[in-house]
């Protein structure tokens, strides 16, 4: 499914209040505009048998105790089926933008990381959930507040991890 197929159908889900419709409306645009700068219109997420997404924390190697706590997110099913270290853990593949969505309130979670090609580690894509809240918020406030001023951030995906600043912890 491509992208605005993705955000009609958020869209479509909405609520049947008139708020709210209008709320997720601006928030499925947001969503699409990052979903656009990713690889790939579908992901492969890790989850257990009892459907709960695998999160990793890692820590900082040069500042031991700053940690923070991700979800991968694959580009291709062999990748993830590939990252999975446990028996228990199936990729399942979830469309781009209802992933950010369940993204954006998933508090659990510090970033996103997304692995189009896990033979390219130097080119993951780290998404920080406070930034895409930020982004999000902003656009709210400018769409159903306009004569409020607000600085939108234009792009809340970071350039590639530094894949030597943080290791995962056994």
């Amino acid at each position: 499914m491509d992208i605005s197929a993705q955000v009609q159908a958020l869209i479509n889900e909405a609520p049947a209040d008139e708020a709210m419709q209008e709320g997720i409306a601006i928030v499925a645009e947001v969503l699409g505009q990052v979903a656009v700068g990713l690889g790939h219109h579908q992901y492969y997420i890790l989850q257990n048998l009892e459907k709960q997404w695998q999160i990793t924390t890692l820590e900082h190697r040069a500042q031991p105790g700053v940690q923070k706590t991700v979800l991968y997110a694959y580009g291709h099913l062999a990748d993830a089926t590939r990252s999975g270290r446990d028996a228990d853990l199936i990729a399942t593949p979830v469309q781009a933008v209802p992933l950010l969505f369940q993204f954006f309130s998933f508090t659990q979670v510090d970033s996103l990381l997304f692995v189009d090609e896990a033979h390219q580690p130097d080119q993951i894509k780290e998404l920080n959930r406070a930034d895409l809240q930020t982004v999000v918020q902003a656009t709210l406030e400018a769409q159903l507040h306009p004569d409020s001023p607000t600085n939108l951030l234009s792009d809340p995906i970071h350039d590639p991890l530094d894949s030597e600043e943080f290791g995962i912890i056994a």
